[in-house]
């Protein structure tokens, strides 16, 4: 093997395993690890919604409307196809109750938690103009009360 190959095969390695670190540094950061939780837990909070909308409110809301067969057979025919205008309904109840979800948990409850706390008391430091002025008010008020 010729010294030029043997560099060449050198690079090819270095290349590689810095290739490997770079993805071993992008894999296991604390947000990529944090990203694939969230996407597993809304992976399952989808099916209890879901499961929500099949079994309980839907079924509630052919209960409503009178002389009408399950949700999931709601449905006309025009031209030949058939349009199963029920399984849409409960998509969009679906949908509904998701993005309300987490338009509340994400969009505010997060926000609010997040948001920066400041004491009511906390007082804005005075700069040493606003002090003298301070100082020479509390002694016309002093002044004031005792005469």
């Amino acid at each position: 093997m010729s010294s030029e190959s043997k560099i060449n095969l050198g690079l090819a390695t270095q290349k590689a395993w810095t290739l490997l670190d770079e993805f071993k540094a992008f894999a296991f950061k604390g947000n990529v690890v944090d990203l694939a939780i969230g996407v597993i837990i809304g992976g399952a909070f989808h099916n209890i919604v879901d499961s929500l909308v099949k079994n309980l409110i839907m079924p509630l809301f052919a209960i409503l409307i009178p002389g009408q067969r399950p949700y999931t057979h709601w449905q006309f025919t025009a031209k030949g196809s058939t349009v199963h205008y029920g399984l849409f309904l409960g998509d969009i109840v679906h949908f509904l109750i998701m993005a309300a979800i987490l338009f509340l948990f994400l969009v505010k409850f997060l926000g609010w938690l997040m948001r920066p706390r400041k004491a009511e008391d906390d007082a804005p430091a005075l700069n040493r103009q606003e002090e003298l002025l301070t100082e020479i008010r509390d002694l016309l008020k002093s002044r004031e009360k005792t005469t």
